[in-house]
């Protein structure tokens, strides 16, 4: 989606600064600064914000073959961060181009030669016909062992819990890598609001990484040697959290495709999180690949 941030309340503000992002484009980003190759399944909208999508996008390294027009809007939102730190969000998605994603859109041989299938609830959630790919996509990730992760990224704003839980439902035999959140969604999505028992219902379901992702208290990784708890990494300032799980999460893919270990990367995920929150902008603050690792090698010094 095109973003559009803006200091004080939406309806006084006269100023906003246009970027653009989204659950599953923030992750990208993420991934693609630090090194990794990266692609995005999608459809870009041919209004005026085409040419600055798909440049921006190209700028950041994302393949965008399977990134095809359609004739359609582009997603929009606006986001500003309020007195005490709250956030007000107004979106315009409905209709949106990349809401008409289906399963004919996805290319078999494109997702075979990948190494992660990345996608989220709200891929899900944006209209059947795109729930229906991400399933599409997922079962021919399987087929080819291509690794599955999936974070839950509950929205009720875009569906019923009752659908989100169906659509879980769906998509779980095929995950690899869950990326939940807590405490607030997993009591929604898992009737429980602590991060170890989220990890033990996710391996019943035969999940076998599951990366939970508790804010300012950093994450709990459970992998098959037991339960890990990663720390946050704590910035100077915090102004603006909007992305940062979305953040984790490219961190963790990127470590766990470049030949780390399960626990640091998602350790480089909370770092990369904590750089992104300082500024403003879901990927406008995402940190440099240089930025992270030293962070990353220095906090490594200090535990």
């Amino acid at each position: 989606m095109i973003e559009m941030f803006c200091e004080g309340p939406l309806a006084t503000t006269d100023t906003y600064t246009r970027t653009f992002a989204g659950d599953t484009m923030n992750m990208l980003v993420a991934a693609s600064r630090l090194g990794a190759k990266t692609g995005y399944v999608t459809h870009v909208g041919n209004d005026p914000f085409q040419d600055f999508l798909t440049e921006a996008w190209r700028s950041e390294g994302i393949d965008l073959r399977c990134a095809t027009p359609l004739d359609r809007p582009n997603g929009l939102y606006f986001i500003s961060i309020l007195p005490g730190g709250e956030r007000e969000f107004t979106y315009y998605r409905a209709g949106s181009a990349a809401s008409f994603l289906q399963p004919a859109d996805i290319d078999p041989n494109y997702i075979g030669s990948a190494k992660v299938v990345y996608a989220s609830g709200i891929t899900q959630a944006i209209s059947q016909s795109s729930r229906a790919a991400v399933l599409e996509a997922f079962r021919i990730a399987r087929e080819h062992n291509v690794t599955t992760a999936f974070d839950t990224n509950l929205r009720l704003g875009l569906w019923s819990l009752e659908e989100a839980r169906e659509a879980l439902d769906e998509i779980i035999p095929h995950v690899d890598i869950l990326l939940p959140s807590a405490p607030e969604e997993s009591a929604s999505l898992f009737g429980t609001e602590d991060a170890c028992a989220v990890i033990e219902q996710a391996q019943e379901w035969g999940v076998g990484m599951v990366a939970v992702k508790c804010g300012a208290d950093g994450a709990v990784l459970g992998l098959d040697d037991g339960i890990h708890e990663i720390p946050a990494y704590v910035p100077e300032r915090v102004s603006d959290t909007s992305g940062a799980g979305d953040v984790f999460n490219g961190g963790l893919l990127y470590g766990m495709t470049h030949g780390m270990e399960a626990v640091e990367s998602a350790r480089l995920g909370t770092v990369m999180a904590g750089l992104k929150v300082r500024g403003r902008g879901a990927t406008y603050s995402i940190p440099s690949r240089e930025e992270a690792f030293g962070v990353y090698e220095e906090s490594g010094k200090s535990t």
